[in-house]
């Protein structure tokens, strides 16, 4: 009788709301979009490095020491608030969460482009990745929403295609800038791509979270924390920070 139940039972109606299932494939290319500016723009930086490193004016006369920093202060927090920045996501609200990280990126990237000494820099690029921390897993989670189950290994690889993108013009985008403006324009040009996306999102993202965890989430949360800051930790005191006086 349970078989014949289970068997006459209706099929699960659509898990997305109609409104949002429409648009979903304007949705991604929002958060592809947002997810392209955090990747590229540390692409962009490994192409600067040399000019950074210049006396002023064309850079700031940040020491091998220095410029380690300035990637590893971004790499610090990134890492170290992945995993929270996702909780909080599923908690308060994965739109919320999200245009905050992009907001706080844009402010750091214009604050790192007019950087007046290293130290500028560094605690800038810190900014950053505290903004891209909550711009990168609360786009897979949006995705997750807007997409049904049977289109979503589809989303997903596209939505991963644009890290592959933002990996392979981020050099190319970073020569063109620094051959015809100065090393600030390679922050910079963040700004108006996050002025677009905040736009977009607001029109287009659906909000969406989940009921409060178990308390035991909370470890698995912190523990992968403390271990990338653990070892991002380790890598830039190898970077002799700071640089003993000569």
């Amino acid at each position: 009788m349970s078989q014949q139940s289970t068997a006459l039972a209706p099929p699960a109606g659509p898990r997305v709301p109609e409104a949002v299932h429409r648009r979903r494939w304007a949705v991604l290319g929002v958060l592809m979009l947002s997810l392209l500016i955090v990747v590229l723009d540390n692409s962009i930086l490994n192409v600067a490095v040399k000019t950074i490193a210049a006396p002023a004016p064309t850079g700031i006369g940040a020491t091998q020491s220095e410029l380690e920093w300035s990637i590893n202060s971004y790499t610090l927090v990134f890492a170290g608030l992945l995993f929270t920045s996702g909780l909080l996501g599923d908690r308060l609200g994965r739109k919320k969460v999200l245009l905050f990280g992009i907001t706080v990126f844009g402010i750091g990237s214009a604050l790192a482009a007019f950087s007046g000494s290293p130290g500028e820099l560094i605690a800038y690029r810190a900014v950053m990745g505290l903004g891209a921390a909550f711009v990168m897993p609360s786009t897979l989670a949006v995705l997750m929403n807007v997409f049904e189950r049977d289109e979503q290994p589809k989303a997903i690889g596209i939505w991963a295609g644009s890290v592959g993108l933002a990996i392979a013009i981020g050099p190319i985008t970073g020569g063109i800038l620094l051959e015809h403006f100065w090393w600030g324009s390679i922050f910079l040009v963040n700004v108006p791509v996050v002025l677009l996306a905040l736009a977009l999102m607001l029109w287009l993202v659906p909000d969406s979270g989940t009921p409060a965890p178990a308390a035991s989430t909370y470890p698995a949360c912190c523990s992968p924390s403390s271990d990338s800051s653990s070892s991002c930790t380790g890598s830039s005191t190898a970077a002799n920070w700071p640089p003993s006086p000569t």
